[in-house]
């Protein structure tokens, strides 16, 4: 799976400034709707919310990943956010996050859903990688350093 196939710079948001966790994640619904009108923004909203509250998408480094399985999508898609300061999001490590990336697929997706979410942490799991989406100032920078591969 490569990022360029589910995230696009419409997608793409930089710094945002003082949100919470559950604010975050109307950004990134409202975010994905804005890009793709066969999806509800707040039908999004309340799915990902439904799979906060399973558990914390959190997976550590200060990155997070809020996915679900949606209607009316026939493709994975991405959103992609990086906040000006960390928020509290239940991690598992503890940490602060301020990396989202959220993820919907398909409803009917079972094993791709899966894979695509196995290679997506991966690729977040590199400190490169990371450190290269902190870094980026704009959206259009931070969406060109999401779609090239990770070294090492």
């Amino acid at each position: 799976m490569e990022i360029a196939q589910i995230l696009s710079p419409e997608r793409t948001l930089c710094h945002i400034e003082g949100v919470s966790k559950k604010r975050a994640l109307e950004i990134l619904a409202n975010t994905i709707a804005e890009s793709e009108p066969m999806l509800d923004a707040d039908d999004v909203f309340r799915r990902l919310i439904a799979r906060e509250k399973l558990g914390s998408t959190g997976i550590g480094h200060g990155i997070a990943i809020p996915h679900s399985r949606i209607p009316g999508c026939d493709c994975t898609l991405g959103a992609l956010i990086t906040l000006k300061d960390p928020i509290d999001f239940d991690a598992m490590d503890g940490e602060p996050v301020d990396v989202l990336f959220a993820m919907l697929v398909p409803e009917e997706s079972n094993d791709e859903h899966l894979q695509t979410l196995a290679a997506l942490a991966g690729a977040l799991n590199n400190d490169t990688y990371r450190q290269t989406l902190r870094a980026a100032r704009s959206p259009l920078e931070l969406f060109d350093a999401a779609t090239q591969p990770p070294a090492g």
